[in-house]
């Protein structure tokens, strides 16, 4: 299986977010630390927005943050959030098929059991897992650490 632009992009989101805790991020600056376009990452945002995700916050000094801990965000919970179908082959879940054997096929239980054992893989990670590395995230995604951002304020 293989999790689209989108999926991917909003779990760096996300991440981004969770290496800069406690302060706002401003959705250009993410955008930049991934060479990403800022109306790509918009449309991204939406879903990660309207589940609670991240919360926005407007007005002069507003930007984006994470809706919930860092720890309590699953891979799993994104990855279904974002992608529009798990179907793994075009009979997947009784799909448009001109197969004679769809309905006493073997292969749909097999599919399923694969992709329940993926998203089960996911849901053992929380976001909070992927930015462990903190320092090395921040220099790498440009964020100041938090001591810098002190300074600076």
């Amino acid at each position: 299986m293989r999790l689209t632009r989108q999926t991917n992009y909003a779990i760096r989101i996300l991440m981004y977010l969770a290496t800069n805790p406690g302060r706002l991020s401003k959705l250009g600056d993410v955008a930049r630390s991934y060479a990403a376009p800022e109306p790509f990452m918009f449309k991204i945002l939406q879903p990660l927005v309207g589940s609670g995700l991240v919360e926005t916050v407007r007005g002069r000094n507003g930007g984006i943050r994470l809706g919930r801990p860092a720890a309590t965000i699953t891979l799993r919970e994104v990855v279904v959030l974002m992608e529009e179908n798990f179907a793994m082959a075009e009979c997947f879940d009784g799909g448009t098929t001109d197969c004679p054997l769809v309905f006493h096929c073997e292969l749909n239980a097999a599919l399923r059991q694969a992709l329940e054992a993926f998203l089960s893989t996911l849901g053992r990670f929380s976001i909070a897992d992927l930015v462990e590395n903190r320092p090395f995230l921040s220099e790498t995604l440009g964020i100041p650490m938090a001591t810098e951002h002190a300074a600076l304020s």
